[in-house]
């Protein structure tokens, strides 16, 4: 804050914009209103807004007078939210105004106080100390700050890392909600890993497009840079395509914080069809052309990133092997790291250039990983974490608390993987969706799916168990299709022979038994993985 008190740190993109400064003076005044209405120390205060510079406001001031946050996603139903912000006993809710005309304040009985994310208005009180603190807040800020906030002025806790900062609910869910609980030590881990692995400082700007209130686009689209001294371009709503690039375009950041699906889809649309011509086929099979055409294929890339990119980082999901064969062809300067809610978020990671393929890189400072197996190498087992990032357990619900650590303190993750001889991790799939063989066998649906993914015109897919046999959903991009003349009655044809293909790389037990097309794009969760429960 000091250091880049005239500098710009929070913007809208193509709207409003916050310097560090003016950051400082809106999280005074909130302290001001917070301490007239009552608000203490570990109290709860729940967030429910689209991505926005004044989001960012929102969380710092909360944060900062250490008051605990509830980030809740805005695209939870108005149900969801109801009861989330009750289960989290949240004494304020800052909120968006189109959200807040579906919530039903009845069912929020802890809430006295409403705040507009769109212009810190009060939108519902029930407090007399509220409200005369908001008639009070000009004369008691001016008798506070008679010059204004300076740079003196701000002065944050830093003795609290043991101490609640954050309930984080992975899902909408209305019954036994599990409140991820997050310490300030869990937060700020993450940001030392990120400023000691890449670095940014008051030149670097990013563009956040992933959903604020999880902890993947919290965390390094948001803090991680901002504690840089980095400025944050706030997108809003899902951009389209062009949007982004846009975006991308003008702002030039120097990360790009995506998901697998994201960069497979722009790999898809605007390389592989390239890469597919015959003559270009000969061409990249000869040795030294090849490395021009993929210098190339790496400088258009990152130029439709703006240009100025030092890493793109994935995560949420695998990355298509194939598309990460032709990444490492292309040298683009990417990784994929691994994390969930629970670790705040990052549990794995290595740079770009120590990356082994397949891998989701190797455990992070300040935290230890571990795979419950007899041959950690070779036979998959369930990957265990522990260490400083991890979470406390889950808020309110001992049951699943309990659940989710090991007698000797380690938390289960719930993912499946194995570990080589030097650290590198390399996740197998889910133990939830793991499919037991009626032979025994341990089937990973994903290992399927990254198969299938290769096979031309398949846009994602999932595989499911249908009686014992094996099936896999597949969205098709139907455009590409008509665009090379492939017609609807040829389909059957086209799905027999991708299973055919498919099953030839696959061992007996894993071998697909039909393949399903869906008719739209499988839906997904906040951080774009796919909602397999409903295709089981």
């Amino acid at each position: 804050m000091r250091k880049n008190w005239n500098r710009p740190a929070l913007c809208n993109w193509q709207g409003e914009e916050f310097t560090f400064g003016e950051l400082a003076t809106r999280i005074e005044r909130f302290h001001i209103v917070f301490g007239a209405a009552g608000i203490s120390k570990g109290d709860k205060i729940a967030l429910c807004a689209r991505n926005s510079a004044r989001w960012g406001v929102s969380f710092l001031a909360i944060t900062t007078y250490e008051a605990v946050v509830v980030p809740i996603l805005a695209d939870f139903h108005p149900d969801s939210v109801n009861s989330l912000v009750d289960h989290s006993d949240s004494r304020m809710l800052f909120v968006d105004n189109d959200i807040w005309k579906k919530l039903d304040i009845n069912k929020m009985p802890h809430v006295k106080t409403v705040v507009s994310v769109n212009d810190f208005s009060v939108l519902y009180t029930s407090d007399t100390k509220t409200e005369k603190a908001l008639e009070d807040l000009p004369a008691v800020f001016a008798e506070k700050f008679p010059d204004g906030v300076r740079p003196e002025d701000v002065d944050y806790p830093t003795d609290n890392d043991k101490d609640l900062a954050i309930i984080n609910y992975t899902s909408g869910t209305t019954s036994a909600p599990k409140g991820v609980m997050l310490r300030y030590e869990c937060l700020s881990s993450n940001v030392q890993f990120g400023q000691d692995n890449i670095p940014s400082d008051s030149s670097d700007r990013i563009v956040s497009m992933l959903p604020l209130a999880h902890m993947y686009g919290m965390m390094f689209e948001f803090l991680y840079p901002l504690c840089g001294g980095s400025s944050i371009c706030f997108l809003g709503k899902t951009p389209t395509p062009a949007l982004l690039l846009g975006a991308m375009k003008e702002v030039r950041p120097y990360l790009v914080v995506t998901v697998p699906l994201v960069m497979e889809k722009i790999f898809k649309s605007a390389v592989q069809p390239d890469l597919n011509k015959p003559a270009m086929k000969v061409l990249t099979a000869i040795p030294g052309v090849n490395r021009i055409i993929f210098k190339a294929i790496r400088k258009k890339l990152l130029t439709a990133f703006g240009g100025n990119v030092r890493m793109i980082i994935m995560g949420g999901a695998a990355l298509n092997p194939e598309v990460e064969t032709w990444f490492r062809k292309f040298r683009l300067p990417f990784t994929v790291g691994y994390g969930m809610t629970e670790a705040a978020p990052l549990l794995a990671y290595e740079k770009a250039s120590e990356f082994v393929p397949r891998s989701c890189g190797k455990a992070i400072d300040r935290e230890e990983v571990r795979i419950d197996s007899e041959d950690p190498q070779h036979v998959a087992g369930e990957i265990q974490a522990r260490g400083v990032n991890i979470m406390s357990g889950y808020y309110r619900n001992e049951e699943a608390t309990k659940a989710a650590f090991t007698e000797d303190g380690w938390m289960n993750t719930g993912d499946l993987g194995v570990m080589d001889a030097d650290g590198n991790i390399f996740i197998r799939g889910r133990s939830k969706n793991m499919i037991l063989s009626s032979n025994g066998q341990n089937i990973y649906p994903e290992e399927i799916e990254a198969v299938v993914n290769n096979c031309p015109y398949v846009v994602e897919s999932v595989v499911v168990d249908r009686g014992a046999k094996l099936v896999a959903l597949v969205y098709l991009d139907r455009d590409r299709m008509r665009a090379d003349g492939i017609p609807d009655d040829g389909l059957q044809d086209m799905m027999d022979g991708m299973m055919k293909t498919v099953n030839r790389s696959m061992p007996a037990y894993s071998k697909l038994a039909k393949v399903e097309v869906m008719p739209e794009p499988f839906e997904k969760t906040p951080k774009m993985s796919i909602k397999r429960f409903l295709y089981s």
